[in-house]
């Protein structure tokens, strides 16, 4: 999935918006692993049978990501 589509299949509500912004500060995400946990959250949104990417699918994305301790 390129970047025009993941814009376009892979739109969040208002809720998922402000977890993904918390996750981005708090995980110090870069702009490709945003685009890459948004196409995980999409593709958890289909075997799941939703249209939309829920908080809970993105939550479940963001818990995959490595967790690095510095």
């Amino acid at each position: 999935m390129h970047l025009a589509e993941a814009r376009k299949f892979c739109k969040l509500d208002e809720t998922s918006e402000s977890l993904m912004r918390s996750a981005m500060s708090q995980m110090n995400l870069s702009a490709r692993a945003y685009h890459r946990i948004l196409k995980l959250a999409r593709t958890i949104a289909d075997l799941g049978g939703s249209e939309a990417i829920q908080q809970a699918h993105l939550a479940e994305a963001l818990q995959y990501r490595p967790k690095i301790m510095i």
